[in-house]
C-alpha cells in the first residue's frame, strides 16, 4: 500500500456550479504520489466534473488544482505529457487501427522516426496484454475487454506519471473486470505510476485501491486507507456501487465485505 509520500495532486476549495445547482463546495482532495486513490460518490456529485477539472478540461467556479507542482487552468498549457487518461467509453478513434491510435500521442509529441514510433506503440499494446493480432484491428473489431485495453495501452504510450481512469470496469463481466484490476495492480507496481481512479466497482476498490475518497453533497466525506473504510462511510456511497454489489452476489470476493457494511449501515 502506499504510504505517507509528497503530494502528487492539491486541490483546495474547488466549486463547481451550473446554475443553481451547486456540483462541488468548496471541495479539498490530495493525491499522493504513487497510491492508487479510488473516487467514488453518488449520481450527481461531480466525479466526472472533478477529473475534468483536474485534466483542466473544465473550468471551475473558485479554487485552485495543481499537478507536479503546476496550477491547472482550463484548456491552458500544463503537465499533460505526464499524465494518461483512459476514458470510459476508451475514446478510441474508429478509422485507426489499435497500434495507429496508440502511436498517435507519440507522433504528436516526439520528434521520433516513424519506425521508433511503431515500436514503442507495439511495446505498450503488449505491456496490457494484447498481441499483434489485435494492434492491427479497428475498435469496432474488438471485444468490450480489448477495446479497454487498447485504451489504456495508448493512455501509457507518453510514460505518465499519473494515470486517470474513468470507470475503467464499466461494462465488463466480472472475469473480464478482475483481470482488468490485476492488470491496474501489475502497471502500478512496475512503473512507477500513481493512479486516480472512478469507479462504481466496489470489487475493484477493495482489489486494487490504496485509499478511497467518497463525494457527496458537494464535499469530500470520507477519505480514509481502503481497510479503514467504515459502515458510516458506506452511507456515503453510492446506490450503482449497491446495485453493482448486488447483482455479483453476496459471494462474489471481496464485493462480500461490503454487504456486511450495507447492513450494518441499514442500506440494505
Amino acid at each position: 500500500m502506499a504510504g505517507e509520500s509528497e503530494h502528487i495532486i492539491s486541490i483546495r476549495g474547488l466549486v463547481n456550479r451550473f446554475g443553481s445547482q451547486v456540483v462541488h463546495d468548496q471541495l479539498n482532495l490530495d493525491v499522493r504520489r504513487d497510491e492508487i486513490l479510488g473516487i467514488v460518490g453518488g449520481s450527481g456529485t461531480g466525479k466526472s466534473v472533478l477529473l475534468r477539472s483536474i485534466l483542466g478540461l473544465h473550468g471551475p467556479n473558485a479554487g485552485r488544482i495543481e499537478v507536479l507542482g503546476q496550477e491547472i487552468g482550463y484548456l491552458e498549457p500544463g503537465p499533460h505529457r505526464q499524465w494518461g487518461v483512459l476514458f470510459q467509453g476508451g475514446a478510441l478513434l474508429s478509422g485507426l487501427t489499435v497500434q495507429e491510435n496508440v502511436e498517435l500521442p507519440i507522433a504528436l509529441h516526439s520528434n521520433l522516426p516513424v519506425e521508433t514510433r511503431r515500436e514503442l506503440a507495439v511495446l505498450k499494446i503488449f505491456m496490457v496484454g494484447l498481441d499483434l493480432t489485435a494492434a492491427a484491428k479497428y475498435p469496432n473489431e474488438l471485444s468490450g475487454g480489448m477495446r479497454k485495453r487498447a485504451s489504456l495501452a495508448r493512455a501509457l504510450a507518453l510514460e505518465p506519471k499519473i494515470l486517470f481512469l474513468d470507470e475503467p470496469t464499466a461494462g465488463l463481466d466480472p472475469i473480464s473486470a478482475s483481470q482488468f484490476d490485476q492488470l491496474i495492480t501489475y502497471l502500478h507496481a512496475n512503473l512507477d505510476l500513481t493512479i486516480v481512479m472512478v469507479t462504481h466497482d466496489v470489487d475493484s476498490l477493495f482489489g486494487v485501491c490504496d485509499r478511497v475518497a467518497v463525494l457527496r453533497r458537494g464535499r469530500k466525506v470520507a477519505d480514509r486507507p481502503i481497510e479503514d473504510i467504515t459502515p458510516e462511510d458506506v452511507t456515503g456511497l453510492i446506490t450503482g456501487a449497491i446495485e453493482h454489489a448486488l447483482s455479483m452476489g453476496k459471494g462474489h470476493g471481496p464485493t462480500h465485505h461490503f454487504f456486511d457494511l450495507y447492513a450494518k449501515a441499514g442500506l440494505i
